[in-house]
């Protein structure tokens, strides 16, 4: 989304949704988030911490098309799988921002219990790192945004808006996949698992948030991406 301008009401079930473009991916400015319903965008809350099955990428597939990165928070590490078959344009612009060290220091600025997290371009200041060009939108590539999953955040009126911004699925969000052509239901390409660190990702859905006048559901205690690298 691209997260920053307005990345708050993802896929709008509420029209406050168009906040979207609040978070999700400007990695533009200030995002605020406003959703009303677990199936409306990473920005409401499901509040179940219930295990649901994470789909797994192919065994089958070249480990080079399938790299780790580890996130290491505040609060615990993260390992996530990449899926360069399905989503190659995504996966080679995280790595990119991986490489580069565009993530080390930043937060996650949204946080949605049982919904998502939301992260990649904010550091604990609450100054914003800009992303790059924007991608193109892989969301058509069959994957989900079920629990454990990550995904491009973007602007909710813009398909191909993504920059630096990710968000991690705390639930089965199905308004966020693929549906549609347009802007509103093209949905939030996913790219990745979580193979170790559920745990943590639960523990930083607890975390006391507050709205401010730019943040919607922003961690009262920063929570931060100490380091993003590769693994494999």
């Amino acid at each position: 989304m691209e997260t920053v301008r307005r990345y708050g009401a993802w896929m709008d079930l509420v029209g406050v949704l168009v906040c979207l473009a609040i978070f999700v991916l400007g990695c533009t400015k200030a995002p605020t988030t406003t959703a009303d319903s677990n199936d409306a965008a990473p920005a409401t809350s499901v509040g179940s911490t219930t295990e649901v099955a994470i789909p797994r990428l192919a065994a089958n597939v070249p480990e080079e098309k399938q790299p780790i990165v580890e996130l290491r928070t505040s609060l615990g590490s993260i390992k996530l799988k990449l899926d360069a078959e399905h989503a190659p344009e995504t996966v080679h612009n995280f790595m990119s921002y991986v490489a580069s060290g565009h993530y080390n220091g930043t937060i996650f600025h949204q946080v949605e219990q049982g919904y998502a997290v939301l992260g990649g371009s904010f550091t604990p200041e609450l100054s914003e790192r800009p992303g790059r060009y924007a991608i193109r939108n892989e969301a058509a590539n069959g994957l989900k945004n079920r629990r454990g999953t990550i995904a491009m955040a973007r602007q909710l009126d813009a398909i191909d808006s993504a920059t630096c911004q990710f968000v991690i699925n705390l639930g089965d969000n199905s308004s966020l996949d693929h549906q549609g052509d347009t802007p509103e239901t093209f949905g939030f390409c996913v790219f990745g698992e979580v193979i170790e660190g559920m745990d943590v990702l639960d523990q930083i859905a607890a975390v006391p948030v507050k709205n401010t006048d730019a943040f919607n559901a922003l961690p009262v205690q920063a929570v931060v991406i100490e380091s993003a690298s590769r693994l494999r």
